[in-house]
């Protein structure tokens, strides 16, 4: 379980294993690397996968077939920065909401609008999971803990505000790029329930 609230960039040293199967990461990090094992979670990009080696301030992480198919991991590159988090301390302050670091889908970038104080993204997510998206409420972009500013027809809106866009790869996106989704689970939980 994670809260959404990067800790740091990362970035991507290596990758081995084939385009289509399992995937090996190397990730150089400064944070998070300081209480991290081997056998822990840690969000990549808002994806939760399990530490299997740790080498000085790198650590190395497998992404399994499911894994590569659902997310971005897989169009991953050496040298390419992503968002890192370590699971949540269920004795400390819950900064975003409550994010599980298992990807929904993936969405894209449509636009990205500068304001004067902020930065406004609008992403395209896919048709189905737009009922769990609400004005206002919480959704996980590449693990990053926002809140909905604006819900359109096929997308929505989220502000950026600068230290978020300075401290995570919302920096690096463009129009177009591909991002990991993950909507509130809460709303599918309650979706889930309402449903016997």
């Amino acid at each position: 379980m994670f809260t959404g609230i990067i800790e740091e960039m990362g970035i991507v040293k290596w990758i081995k294993g084939s385009s289509e199967g399992a995937r090996k990461f190397r990730i150089g990090c400064k944070t998070v690397i300081e209480d991290l094992s081997i056998g822990d979670s840690l969000s990549v990009n808002g994806v939760c996968l399990t530490i299997v080696e740790r080498v000085g301030n790198e650590v190395d992480v497998e992404a399994v077939e499911e894994t590569i198919r659902k997310t971005t991991i897989g169009k991953l590159r050496v040298g390419e920065a992503v968002n890192l988090e370590r699971a949540a301390a269920m004795n400390s302050r819950i900064g975003g909401h409550l994010v599980q670091g298992h990807v929904d889908a993936t969405g894209k970038v449509l636009s990205i609008e500068k304001l004067p104080l902020s930065r406004m993204f609008r992403f395209r997510i896919p048709k189905p999971l737009m009922r769990y998206v609400i004005p206002v409420g919480s959704i996980a972009i590449d693990g990053v803990s926002l809140t909905v500013a604006e819900k359109l027809s096929d997308s929505l809106k989220v502000a950026i505000i600068p230290h978020t866009y300075d401290n995570t790869v919302f920096k690096f996106l463009h129009v177009g790029n591909v991002v990991n989704i993950e909507v509130d689970m809460m709303a599918k939980y309650v979706e889930s329930l309402l449903k016997k």
